[in-house]
């Protein structure tokens, strides 16, 4: 490759990175501000809401516990707990009756066994594992002139792209089942339900923009790496 190509390349793909994961969050942070400022007809919290999802699938003995923070809402599959902000948790919003659903999604695939979230659960350490050595193994693979070492570091970085990858089916179908809980126990209306619709793919719009931000980071430490290796 051209090696004005190729830095023109390894700085543009950064800046492309940031520009799209930006991008994601300005797009959450818009909808959901929007979205939390419009309470649903049903007036039901967040907490109900899930609390009603639950014990509709026979999940009784998961419990919806309040957390703090913004936006820190998820599903705990170890210990088999929804955990919702305290917006969500107490908020009448068709912002927090749709995270709620959503997390509740989660469970719902737990329970069924959802064969990618069962995958995901699965490789969590090996992943947690190969992210961490493999930015070390190519640092010190470019360091010491061993460009194979490099290369083994970046094949260890694959497995953050292919959990980021395994993970975009699970939120979407999370998402998915949520949308036809709301829709099945009538906790929003037809057209609160364009509104929720419209925020959870903003939500899921995030993990595509990781998917392509780690895709593009990849690429620019092979843009580092394979040069040099065909110098040798």
């Amino acid at each position: 490759m051209d090696y004005q190509i190729s830095g023109l390349l390894y700085y543009g793909l950064p800046i492309l990175g940031l520009a799209i994961t930006s991008l994601a969050q300005i797009l959450i942070t818009s909808n959901y501000s929007k979205y939390k400022q419009v309470a649903s007809r049903s007036h039901k919290t967040g907490e109900n809401v899930a609390r009603e999802i639950l014990d509709k699938h026979g999940l009784k003995n998961v419990p919806v516990q309040e957390v703090s923070g913004n936006l820190t809402d998820h599903y705990d599959p170890t210990k088999k707990v929804v955990r919702l902000s305290s917006d969500i948790y107490s908020g009448t919003s068709i912002a927090s009756v749709s995270v709620a659903a959503h997390e509740c999604g989660h469970a719902i695939q737990d329970k069924i066994g959802y064969t990618p979230m069962r995958i995901r659960s699965k490789i969590v350490p090996l992943v947690n594992f190969s992210t961490k050595i493999g930015y070390v193994v190519i640092m010190i693979g470019l360091i010491m002139g061993a460009l194979k070492l490099a290369l083994i570091g970046l094949i260890l970085l694959l497995g953050m792209l292919l959990f980021q990858l395994i993970t975009l089916p699970v939120e979407f179908d999370a998402s998915r089942r949520g949308k036809i809980e709301l829709d099945t126990l009538h906790i929003l209306d037809v057209d609160e339900q364009k509104g929720s619709a419209k925020m959870l793919r903003a939500a899921a719009f995030t993990y595509v923009a990781s998917v392509l931000s780690t895709f593009l980071e990849i690429l620019r430490l092979a843009l580092m790496i394979l040069p040099r290796s065909d110098d040798r």
